[in-house]
Formats: structure tokens, sequence, C-alpha cells
């Protein structure tokens, strides 16, 4: 099974990245399943309704989030029915909404999906280890197939995840810092791992938003609204191929493309 899992999709211009690119990048990898974190995707911050349906629309199966998913009131609608809608896994009891799925791909294969939020530096939820552990446990009655999104800000705390989940699961994903890192691998135990798969949006900026807004801030201190930057669109993401028998992965590759 070759799933595409996509990095962190930015406003509009992540948007037209995936309305531009996702069809060749189907064709050309053969993909099975499409996920991508897609809590920024609604002006920068939080998702819609319609900016999710828009989304399904465009070839997306499931759509993964983080520390923003909050943003936008409208994720209220959505977000206790729609499976395909998730949020962090370790947010506590009584949140709307869930941390982990099992999907079926358009072939009919059985593929779980957690997504789970970091601690250091980020706010205090549950722990993200032994959350995601019981998850994947849980999922591992349906399906081998398990791949989880951890949204972090601290490279340490998803290597250490990685290397947690080796072998329960078949890939470990990092979103949250939308800038790309160059260590993907296969883990010993059979686990595909990724500190960061990127940002999909706007590269000529600082990380999504316009330079010289974020520059004023770091400047001067003085609060002010960051927008959505708009030039050298791309998507960015990995393609994982799992072993359906075993759910062990044979091989990753990370995707950096420009939309034209």
């Amino acid at each position: 099974m070759k799933i595409l899992f996509i990095g962190d999709i930015v406003g509009s211009p992540g948007r037209d990245a995936i309305r531009g690119l996702l069809p060749a990048l189907k064709k050309e990898y053969a993909l099975d399943f499409v996920v991508a974190n897609a809590e920024n995707a609604a002006g920068g911050s939080g998702i819609t309704p319609r900016v999710a349906e828009d989304l399904f629309s465009l070839g997306l199966d499931v759509l993964t989030s983080g520390d923003h998913i909050w943003k936008k009131r409208d994720v209220f609608e959505i977000i206790d029915n729609d499976t395909r809608i998730l949020r962090p896994v370790n947010f506590p009891a009584g949140a709307p909404g869930r941390g982990y799925y099992v999907f079926n791909s358009a072939k009919g294969a059985k593929i779980g999906v957690i997504n789970v939020q970091g601690r250091v530096f980020m706010e205090a939820l549950e722990c993200p280890f032994k959350t995601t552990k019981l998850a994947a446990e849980e999922i591992s009655r349906e399906t081998r197939v398990i791949l989880v999104d951890i949204h972090a800000e601290a490279t340490s705390e998803k290597v250490a995840l990685g290397w947690y989940l080796d072998g329960m699961v078949s890939a470990v994903l990092g979103t949250h810092t939308h800038i790309q890192t160059a260590d993907e691998k296969i883990l010993p135990s059979g686990s595909a791992y990724l500190t960061d798969v990127g940002m999909t949006g706007p590269l000529d900026s600082v990380i999504g938003r316009r330079i010289e807004d974020v520059l004023e801030r770091f400047l001067t201190s003085i609060p002010r609204r960051f927008e959505v930057a708009l030039e050298n669109v791309q998507l960015q993401g990995a393609v994982v191929d799992v072993d359906e028998s075993t759910g062990k992965a044979r091989s990753i590759v990370r995707i950096q493309r420009k939309l034209s």
C-alpha cells in the first residue's frame, strides 16, 4: 500500500497546491491513500466545514490537525460527525472529535491513522507516548497498517516517539514546524520515520506567513496580524510504501513539488 502524507496545508495557496499537484502525484506513485495535516488550511489557522469539503473533493482521504484545530469555531459543527477529520488523541477526555480511526482505501484495504500532539514547548496535554501506544494497540485488532502524525515542536520528542513506536506502527511522520527535514529512514523494526514532512503552501515566507509581517514583530515586539504569503507555492510530504500483511514499511520518499 502506498500512502502519501502531505505536510501542513497553509491557507488558499496550500489548497491551490493540492488542487494543482495531487492528481499527478497519484498517478506517478500509484497512491492508495492520502492523508494531510490541515490545521492551517482556512486562512492560515484552523479549518472550516467548507475548506474541509474542498480538500476532500480534491482527493484527500483524511485530515489531521494539531494545536490550531479549534481556531475556527465552525469546526465544532463537523468534528464529532466526520470521522475523516482528526484532532490530537491526547486531548483530555470530553474534547470533541476523535484522535484516531480505521479507514478503508479505494481498494478496500484498512489503514489506521493516529493524530497526536507533543508536549515540549506546547500545551500540556496527556502523555503522547502512552496515548498513541494505546490507540495503536486498539487499531492493530483491525489492521497492521498504521500511520501516526506527531504534531510537535521539539525534534527530540518526535525522534523519541519514533523509536518508542518502532515495530508497532507503519510510519511516524512529524508536522507543525513547517520545515521539511532530511532524516527519512526505516527504523530497525520496520517503521518509517521523518521528523517533519514540511509545509504545503508559500515557501517564500516565514513558515507560511508574509516575511515583512513577521520581521516587524521580531524587530518591534508589537503584535500584528500575520497574513498568509503567496510566493513559491510548493507541496511537501512523504510517500510511504507499506506491506499490508506485516504493516512494516518498505520505503519512504520525501516529496517536494512546486506549483507552476
